[in-house]
């Protein structure tokens, strides 16, 4: 058995909705720059040059690379040896994000109620997902969501009868209708199978998984390529403006779901698809 205080993951989790909001990630980066080389269109080219200057700009003067710094979602890995020590885990991570929003001047996003939105001001309570594993770690992976990406993403109860050729059509038809609203070049996570809330838990994590590192099953390692492939030639292309540049990439999950049903989930992300993570 292994004890951790939760003082230290106060700390943690404060870093991180610092870096993640302050520091576009490596692969989001290449993929960028790798659009902007691919970009035919002069206008997406631009856009595209315009969003590595914002990431630069906000990495050297220490700022967000977005003004909304997004609700505050958490996946976390707790290893079944691990024994807290000092308070609430749920409570430390909402302490967490309160000093850390407030640290970084992030903007506050969440009101306390869906109906009547008063704002809290303090960016809580944070969404939390567990996952009890083996081991004495703590692992935290933290993903700021903005809501011009998060309004965008869709869930559909599919028919088995539909089978793979429904997947990609609703998959075409979600981008096709989010258009310039999550500021494209987007990032895309799926989630296949499971139940409802299962599928939509899978298409948030994916979006976690490095760009081009794909799904070890290779019929979705293929979807993926595929998918990736038709999104880009829809033509919305980086900020709405038309373009080859409309998906930096597409992650697939799948879980095992019942005789009579096929969810599928899509979550959509914009062109810096935020997150950082750390393990105690």
């Amino acid at each position: 058995m292994r004890s951790i205080h939760v003082n230290q993951i106060i700390e943690v989790v404060s870093k991180l909705c610092v870096d993640a909001n302050y520091f576009l990630n490596q692969d989001i980066r290449i993929k960028l720059e790798e659009a902007c080389k691919k970009e035919k269109s002069p206008l997406g080219k631009e856009v595209l040059n315009k969003l590595l200057v914002n990431a630069d700009i906000a990495a050297e003067k220490e700022m967000a690379i977005c003004q909304d710094t997004g609700m505050a979602v958490f996946f976390i890995e707790l290893g079944q040896d691990v024994h807290l020590e000092g308070g609430s885990l749920n409570e430390a991570i909402n302490e967490g994000v309160r000093r850390g929003y407030d640290k970084g001047f992030l903007r506050k996003s969440v009101v306390e109620d869906p109906i009547f939105r008063k704002n809290t001001n303090d960016n809580t309570p944070a969404i939390i997902h567990y996952d009890i594993v083996e081991g004495d770690r703590l692992k935290i992976d933290f993903a700021p969501k903005g809501f011009g990406s998060e309004n965008m993403s869709a869930l559909k109860m599919l028919k088995p009868s539909d089978g793979i050729e429904g997947i990609k059509g609703f998959i075409i038809d979600t981008v096709r209708k989010a258009g310039a609203n999550p500021c494209p070049p987007i990032v895309v996570g799926v989630g296949i199978g499971g139940t409802m809330e299962k599928a939509a838990i899978m298409a948030k994590k994916a979006l976690l998984r490095p760009l081009g590192i794909h799904n070890t099953i290779k019929y979705v390692e293929e979807l993926e390529k595929e998918m990736l492939l038709m999104i880009n030639k829809i033509g919305i292309g980086p900020a709405g403006f038309g373009g080859s540049s409309t998906a930096l990439g597409i992650n697939i999950e799948t879980y095992p779901t019942h005789i009579a049903g096929m969810p599928v989930a899509i979550n959509i992300n914009c062109h810096a698809t935020r997150h950082a993570s750390f393990e105690l």
